[in-house]
């Protein structure tokens, strides 16, 4: 395998990696979205959000997954995973609740990183930018 076939095989799998946490937690949300819907309102944040993060999750996670307006998504999703942090999980006495906003941090880096990259060679994007 050259090195362009690797890291395009890389980039897709990082892509695909990040989309799916995204893309399963949209889901998980239709699942449960009256207890969703509490839990966000007992934060403080109103309910009538929630069509608007499952849009986000989900669609978003698709469009990483896909390569489709990949930097747009990615920087979408990496500011939904940074206030997500600070408003569910800035309970840092509480050590799980540590490691969630550590992992929602993380997470919104890998996405910076997509978002500071060109587009991947296995993706939407790229063909697009072929065509043009």
């Amino acid at each position: 395998m050259n090195n362009s076939t690797l890291n395009s095989a890389t980039q897709l799998t990082g892509r695909v990696l990040l989309s799916f946490i995204f893309i399963m937690a949209g889901i998980s949300k239709i699942g449960a979205y009256t207890g969703t819907q509490g839990y966000m309102e007992s934060m403080g944040v109103p309910g009538i959000l929630l069509p608007l993060v499952i849009m986000l999750e989900v669609g978003g996670g698709l469009a990483l997954l896909l390569g489709w307006q990949t930097r747009i998504a990615a920087f979408l999703l990496a500011g939904f995973s940074i206030v997500s942090a600070l408003i569910f999980h800035a309970n840092f006495a509480d050590q799980m609740q540590s490691i969630l906003f550590m992992k929602n941090i993380a997470i919104a880096g890998g996405l910076l990183l997509l978002v500071a990259g060109a587009a991947h060679d296995w993706s939407i994007d790229s063909k697009r930018i072929a065509r043009a």
